[in-house]
Formats: structure tokens, sequence, C-alpha cells
């Protein structure tokens, strides 16, 4: 069994996909939800679906004292960043090789870095009069949206879509392939 946590900020969407998904696995689970905002709906929607979570703020989840040991409670093998807007310590990614994706609303490296997240890249694409949008699950290295690319999915956009409109499209390529990168990344590292 490949115990994983899901490291979050916000709404939890994605996180509520990847807990549903890998709920009838007998090979994955969802030990963890993790996240650094005390007020961050994907903690009710883990909770609601009976997957443990905790709350760390920015200098507790820097400190590696009180973050591995958590971890390490769970038994944390894999760590997926959903929404997850904190840089990954660099003793974690040494602790964590080659076990830590994280997924980008765009198709890197366009529209990566440092404060491109959630409405910030929708809105750069829509004013770049970009004809294609997507999402991008990558290995986490310890720069912003940095990491080797594992898997690229794209859509089109219409001059017409408005940047609510890019969110909408990409979001959806979310929900339909991430889980399964996620599935597929796992069985790879772990074979």
């Amino acid at each position: 069994m490949t115990n994983i946590a899901i490291f979050v900020s916000g709404n939890g969407t994605n996180c509520e996909n990847i807990i549903h998904y890998f709920a009838p696995s007998k090979d994955v689970r969802v030990s963890l939800v993790l996240s650094n905002k005390t007020d961050s709906y994907a903690l009710v929607r883990a909770k609601k679906a009976g997957v443990p979570t905790e709350v760390l703020s920015k200098v507790q989840f820097n400190q590696e004292n009180i973050l591995l040991p958590l971890l390490k409670k769970y038994q944390i093998d894999f760590i997926v960043l959903a929404g997850f807007l904190l840089l990954i310590p660099k003793y974690l990614i040494r602790v964590y090789p080659r076990k830590i994706i994280n997924l980008h609303p765009a198709l890197l490296p366009k529209f990566g870095g440092k404060g491109m997240w959630g409405h910030h890249v929708h809105e750069a694409i829509k004013a770049a009069g970009e004809k294609e949008t997507g999402m991008t699950v990558h290995w986490v290295n310890g720069q912003y949206d940095a990491g080797q690319i594992i898997a690229q999915y794209k859509t089109p956009l219409s001059p017409e879509d408005t940047s609510d409109d890019i969110a909408r499209k990409e979001h959806a390529l979310e929900m339909k392939y991430f889980p399964k990168v996620i599935e597929e990344t796992i069985r790879k590292r772990f074979e």
C-alpha cells in the first residue's frame, strides 16, 4: 500500500476528486490532507470523506523537526500538491526524492513561477491571446513550477473565451486526468 499526502491551500476540488478516485484502491490510499490555511475548504472535504487532516503554518511547514515527524506518523510514501501555494523546502525534497508531484493549471514552461496560480494564470493566458491551454503535472524540484514534466493535457481556446471560461476548460482536464497521472506515476515509481 502506498500512502499519499495531499498538500492543499484552497477549495480542494482536486483533493476531493483524488480521494474519491483512490477510495476503492487496494494499492494507494490518501492517508493525509495537509494545509497551510485553517480555512481551506479542502479540509472540510477531506473530513467528510474520512481522511485525516492537519494544518501547519508557513513557519511550521519549513521546520524539518515538525513536518517530517508528522509525515512519518501517517506513514507517507508520496506527496501530491493540489493547489498548494508554499514553496517546498529542500529538506523535504531530499527526504522524498522524486516522490513529490505538483499540478499546474497551464502548459509549462509558459505561465509558471512565483505568483502564477489560480486566476492569475488564466488571466495571463487570456491577456497573451493563447490559442490553447492545459494542465501540467511535474516533479517538484525546489523552484516554482520548474521540475521535470510528467504529463500535459491540452484544450483549445477561442478568442471569445473569458478568463473564467479558460479556468473552466482547464479545470475539466484536471478532474479527468490528474488522478490517473498520480496512479501511473506511483506505479512506475514503486514497481
